[in-house]
């Protein structure tokens, strides 16, 4: 239902947001600009600090150790706390390895709950869940309940696609973009196709991994993989209808070995990519470069040398937006975990630097792969087995780069992530399209690229929160139900989420933004506003139950007449909404007068007022005709006796509707007098 309520009451607007606002006055929709708040919580470095990740590979000091024991023993806690801080903040890559040494993770967590230091806590338990490799359970409930109002309730999907229809409703808005939309069988093949890079002028290249050749000639295939075609690099371009032609195979880099996960550079001129068990070869799989030449052709590929390939696995090279930082995946010994993502950065004589970890708060003690720096954006993107929101196997995760510092990773959302596999994640220059490969279920090796609008969660600069709580204004009354964001600008896709125990919701959006929010749940009426976003906004949304009688402003008929306006039917139309989706519901329609005239004329039309207000509903929403019941009351009624003005008189000159559970049958007529509504 659209409720009109004065905590949004309208400020002057700037010029930028008047000019969108006037695009909605005649959708029926309320416009609302909510105030901003003062404090950014969506970028934010983790207060954990570990200075010796890269320089010692483990930490231990008998006497600290000693020293932390007894300050437990006799309960200093708040010099516990800080000396085990110092402790912890030391370790090296190996600590995270040692069962004993995570033990120390989580002391500092409870100690920092206990002493009320709930970020700290948060923090500390989050890296405690990517690393401990013993029993956490006990780990997780305390941060269940730490963040039980402020984690992420994503709704399901079928709530998306089925809220992603109100569109229809709203003639302004266009249809919406389709999401885990398949590349088709000009990219795709019968086999599996992943590892991709954009590149060429606008990037209206595609090159990809596909293991569709025939070829199986090489040594590594022919004794590990006997099953499967060699792996190739094939290249896609973009048509003149906006569409990818058929991939070809980029015959200049393949041969008998297995090439992959290409990454071209910004000019086109440079490509990095992956060649494995080859004769010059330092381990399973190395990076190779080739560059192209002036005549167009690609240059032999060089192998980047013992510098940045191992002995083992090195793969899914990348670089940063400045192209000064190589990302790549790698199972040597001396991670965090199986696969951990690790960085090199370019020396002032072009060399490539000593590749290092890039920490705990990206890899963990599972797989992180397929790094992804955008190319504009200081955000890096990634794939991991292992998070505190996952939703199936591997997931794509975002992590903000503040001075050369990572952000704790976020889970991009539902509308990319599923119950099977995702990797490879790609994105346009201008953050609006993301490519990445999938599988429907998790472990299957057989993988598909995907293409579709990127959603709001993956955004690159999504770095505005939104928030709110839904409350019932007069009881405090909390209600179940779903949020919804529709980006009225640029029609970017947004998850709807589900709201919290305490009432509360949050998103995450990109600024200087119109957005519609629709809140509906199964025991209040339906709530939208359009917004315009500048900066951080929390807002108290006022809803009304079903449980108690309401009338809206709008449905004020003419004097004398019974006949609908137009600008009653969009409340109308969500009574419509509300009853067609909740068929065990009935509404009893009650229509009111003011005093004017003669109390017999003024009943009567209070009737018909009712009537033609319970036709319109029963033909519009094509229900039974016990669905609505009508009723007039004419000036019998008044919420204002003795009214001395008009003012006061139109709130005497109104329509009630009252909601019931179907469970309650009305056992007498509606207009014998004895007949009163409770307010339960």
């Amino acid at each position: 239902m659209l409720i009109h309520n004065p905590i949004y009451g309208q400020r002057k607007k700037k010029k930028k947001a008047a000019s969108e606002n006037k695009e909605q006055k005649d959708s029926g929709l309320k416009i609302s600009e909510f105030e901003p708040t003062s404090i950014n919580k969506v970028v934010k470095l983790p207060g954990l600090k570990f200075p010796n990740i890269n320089r010692i590979a483990y930490y231990r000091n008998e006497k600290i150790l000693a020293q932390i024991l007894r300050l437990e023993r006799n309960k200093q806690w708040a010099e516990y706390r800080e000396l085990l801080y110092t402790y912890v903040t030391s370790f090296g890559i190996q600590n995270f390895l040692r069962k004993e040494d995570m033990d120390l993770v989580w002391r500092l967590a409870n100690v920092s709950e206990h002493e009320g230091d709930r970020a700290l806590a948060k923090e500390t338990y989050r890296l405690l869940l990517r690393h401990y490799r013993g029993d956490f359970s006990q780990a997780l409930k305390h941060y269940e309940e730490l963040v039980l109002f402020e984690k992420p309730l994503y709704a399901n999907l079928d709530d998306y696609f089925r809220l992603v229809d109100k569109r229809a409703l709203i003639d302004t808005l266009q249809p919406p973009e389709d999401v885990l939309v398949d590349m088709g069988s000009y990219v795709n093949s019968q086999f599996s196709d992943y590892g991709m890079t954009l590149g060429g002028e606008d990037q209206n290249q595609l090159l990809f991994t596909s293991n569709r050749s025939g070829r199986d000639t090489s040594a590594f295939n022919q004794q590990f993989n006997p099953s499967h075609a060699n792996e190739d690099i094939y290249v896609s371009e973009k048509t003149e209808f906006d569409m990818w032609g058929p991939a070809e195979s980029f015959d200049a880099i393949n041969t008998k070995y297995n090439e992959g996960s290409p990454y071209l550079t910004k000019d086109g001129k440079t490509l990095y990519f992956i060649r494995c068990m080859t004769p010059d070869g330092f381990g399973d799989c190395d990076i190779y470069v080739s560059q192209k030449k002036e005549d167009g052709t690609w240059g032999e590929p060089k192998n980047m040398g013992p510098g940045i390939n191992s002995y083992a696995w090195d793969s899914h090279p990348s670089l940063s937006m400045t192209e000064d930082t190589l990302y790549f995946a790698s199972d040597r010994k001396g991670g965090f975990g199986n696969a951990d993502i690790y960085y090199s950065v370019k020396k002032s004589d072009g060399n490539w630097g000593k590749p290092k970890n890039i920490g705990p708060f990206i890899n963990s003690r599972g797989s992180e792969l397929s790094p992804h720096p955008h190319v504009k954006y200081p955000v890096l993107y990634f794939s991991s087995s292992l998070g505190v929101v996952n939703f199936g196997g591997f997931d794509i995760y975002k992590s903000f780069i503040v001075d050369g510092e990572f952000t704790e990773p976020k889970n991009v959302g539902p509308l990319v992530n599923g119950p099977g596999d995702e990797y490879y994640f790609a994105i346009d220059s201008d953050a609006k399209q993301l490519y990445y490969a999938k599988s429907r279920v998790k472990g299957d090796p057989n993988l598909d690229l995907q293409s579709f609008p990127l959603p709001m969660e993956a955004k690159p600069n999504n770095t505005v929160r939104f928030s709110g709580r839904v409350i019932e204004p007069t009881t405090g009354e909390v209600f179940k139900g779903v949020v919804t964001i529709i980006d009225l600008s640029d029609r970017v896709e947004v998850a709807p989420k589900e709201i919290r125990e305490d009432g509360s919701f949050d998103f995450e959006l990109v600024n200087e933004k119109k957005y519609l929010l629709v809140i509906e749940g199964d025991n209040f009426f339906q709530i939208e506003e359009i917004f315009f976003v500048e900066g951080d906004k929390h807002v108290q949304i006022p809803a009304i139950s079903v449980n108690s009688s309401l009338s809206f402003a709008s449905i004020d008929f003419d004097p004398g007449s019974s006949k609908l306006k137009p600008e009653m039917e969009n409340n109308l139309h969500l009574v419509v909404d509300f009853l067609v989706k909740h068929d065990n519901y009935r509404l009893l329609v009650t229509g009111h007068t003011d005093s004017d005239g003669n109390s017999k004329a003024n009943l009567k039309l209070s009737k018909e007022r009712a009537e033609a207000i319970r036709r319109f509903l029963i033909n519009y929403g094509e229900m039974e005709e016990n669905r609505v019941i009508s009723d007039g009351k004419g000036d019998e009624d008044p919420i204002i006796y003795n009214p001395q003005s008009e003012d006061e008189k139109r709130l005497n000159r109104r329509v009630e509707f009252k909601i019931f559970l179907d469970e309650y049958r009305i056992s007498v007529p509606v207009t014998d007098d004895n007949f009163e509504w409770s307010d339960d």
